[in-house]
């Protein structure tokens, strides 16, 4: 579900293509979160797209572990690489504006004044890929069923959506708790659009095995369960002529292949059995790809940047643990994690340090907390730790020499303070206890294990027993849904405009929800409230300081160890490709790229003089 979930991170002060909202509710062709859309009713096409870039070719990406079911809507399984290739949304976003969409199956979006209700008018034109006409009643199945037998945080994200009901011949209302919650028309734009007819007869409890019935550009060809998943350019789409979709889905073939190991996938893509791959190990960036067909030109490395926010990767605390509800424990945890020694030893000096959950963005809090926050925070003294008011937040550091013996001393006098003490070389509680847990791995995540490892010994210095527990991708996924781990690799990812996907983060009704993206088992009334903050803020000024305050109480409940984060993307491609000359800020856009036809043959016939 990967570009629907990454359009819910949309949030806050929704308003429609004036700055001001209107005196009467009227349909436009597009949303916007921040204010005026780029695009006007009469656009041709993004501006980031080669609107005459050539159809045709084959891409294939590869994708690690496993699949079980080509249902991305349900809890049970494991998904598919590119599912939202074939079901098309409400509205799409734009990848050149912060927090804007524009119509797809919907011709335009109708807000009630108080903000209420919204009617979504769909394309009379807007069809599934049998030629069947999306209609209302479509709509409504689809909410309806998502909410009540989807995957789990659907329940979240529609919390607050109380109904959808037909209007007129064409048109679908969904009504709201109250206006409070502003970003609840863009959440439900970016709703997939299912067919009643199809999928009621479906059992969203079970994996399921057929091709589902779609609507979007492409179709599934064919797949080899678990191992490969094929997907065609459906020449009859009925929305390859729509603004929103010029100069995009260019590839007449995309397909992915799974390897169990991302080793052996690297060496995959130098041998040419697959064609792009987007780079997340520095290691690998800076030695890996050296090939002969790299040293002959024909892989090209880039680093594009982006403007994207950042997030939070770290080690997260499953704090659901007895062992980890101490936020002391948790805060001396950090002192024994060397990103200096790491950064300068392992990744090439490649990262910068994170020290919010909103990296690289105005979200991220800095210095103390001003009046606006204060206002926001004053009320939770006693909930929230002090510091929140004293001190920004920074981890701790080094030298970078691997020398941390102050960290060490730091780190046993926090656990002292919370009952741990040093006992013939391991630490024990007050009943004997040794301090032991378990660091939860997978294969995507094999190269972190070089990361963990030092941070184990460090541990190891003051008594204290980390074990790195490497498991098969199916049983990470289903471990990870019962939250049956004790500290693992999470990544939170977070928009421009924060909102509704707070309350899947940190809510105290997301943690005991099986499958929830509250990894941590987050549970705090104070944090409760700002999540609330964050999602009824009335404006974009409100919506950055109840941020900042959700940023700090998140800080310094040290609920991760925070890890390092990057402002491009590095990207190895086998030279056959070109993309428009204008790079989307807020996305890679390889929807967007096309194959050129000549370089295409010529790297296929260099291939063969060249050995892996």
């Amino acid at each position: 579900m990967t570009r629907f979930l990454v359009r819910l991170f949309l949030a806050a002060c929704l308003v429609l293509a004036s700055s001001a909202a209107p005196s009467l509710a009227e349909p436009r062709h597009g949303l916007s979160l921040f204010g005026d859309l780029k695009y006007p009713p009469n656009f041709s096409h993004f501006g980031y797209v080669n609107p005459d870039a050539p159809k045709g070719g084959t891409v294939k990406f590869a994708a690690i572990g496993t699949f079980n079911t080509l249902n991305p809507f349900q809890l049970v399984g494991d998904k598919d690489a590119a599912e939202s290739q074939i079901f098309d949304t409400l509205m799409t976003p734009s990848e050149d504006e912060p927090a804007s969409e524009y119509g797809l199956v919907a011709q335009s979006a109708d807000i009630a004044p108080d903000r209420s209700w919204v009617i979504y008018t769909l394309r009379p034109e807007a069809r599934f890929a049998d030629g069947s006409k999306i209609t209302p009643e479509d709509v409504i199945w689809t909410f309806d069923t998502l909410k009540t037998k989807g995957h789990p945080r659907y329940r979240l994200y529609y919390a607050d959506v109380l109904k959808a009901e037909k209007v007129g011949d064409n048109a679908v209302k969904f009504s709201f708790r109250n206006g409070d919650n502003r970003e609840l028309p863009s959440i439900v734009g970016e709703m997939p659009v299912l067919s009643k007819a199809y999928w009621s007869k479906i059992d969203f409890s079970k994996p399921l095995i057929d091709p589902p019935l779609g609507s979007g550009p492409y179709k599934i060809a064919s797949v080899d369960m678990g191992r490969s998943i094929t997907y065609r350019r459906d020449p009859n789409y009925w929305g390859k002529d729509l603004p929103v979709n010029r100069g995009r889905f260019n590839f007449d073939t995309i397909r992915y292949d799974y390897y169990r190991d991302t080793s052996i996938a690297l060496e995959a893509f130098k041998a040419g059995q697959y064609d792009i791959r987007v780079e997340n190990v520095a290691k690998n960036w800076a030695v890996g790809y050296d090939s002969p067909a790299l040293r002959a030109g024909l892989i090209k490395k880039e680093q594009i940047p982006n403007q994207l926010p950042q997030g939070m990767q770290g080690f997260g605390f499953n704090t659901r643990k007895a062992l980890f509800q101490d936020p002391r424990v948790r805060d001396a945890l950090s002192y024994l994690f060397d990103f200096e020694w790491t950064n300068k030893n392992l990744f090439y000096g490649a990262y910068t340090r994170s020290r919010s959950y909103f990296s690289n963005s105005e979200l991220a809090a800095t210095g103390t907390p001003s009046a606006d926050e204060l206002k926001l925070l004053d009320p939770l003294k006693g909930q929230i730790p002090d510091e929140v008011f004293t001190q920004e937040y920074d981890p701790p550091k080094t030298d970078g020499s691997g020398d941390i013996r102050d960290n060490l001393k730091t780190a046993l006098k926090l656990l002292e303070q919370a009952g741990w003490s040093v006992k013939s070389g391991k630490l024990v509680n007050a009943q004997g206890q040794p301090f032991q847990f378990e660091f939860l791995l997978t294969q995507p995540l094999a190269d972190f294990e070089r990361v963990v490892l030092p941070f184990a010994q460090n541990l190891k210095r003051i008594g204290i027993d980390m074990q790195v527990r490497m498991v098969d991708p199916a049983q990470y996924e289903n471990r990870m849904k019962s939250f049956d781990y004790d500290m693992t690799v999470v990544s939170i990812g977070e928009s421009l405009s924060p909102g509704n996907e707070q309350r899947e983060y940190w809510s105290s009704a997301a943690a005991d929800d099986n499958g929830s993206q509250n990894l941590m088992g987050v549970k705090s009334t104070a944090v409760d409230t700002l999540v609330d903050d964050v999602i009824n803020a009335p404006d974009r000024k409100s919506l950055v300081t109840a941020t900042h305050a959700l940023d700090r109480v998140l800080c310094w409940n040290y609920y991760v160890i925070p890890n390092w984060y990057l402002s491009y993307f590095r990207v190895a491609s086998w030279d056959k490709f070109a993309r428009p000359k204008v790079s989307p800020p807020y996305a890679l856009a390889l929807d967007t790229w096309w194959i050129e036809a000549q370089r295409a043959q010529d790297v296929e016939a260099k291939k063969q003089q060249v050995k892996p």
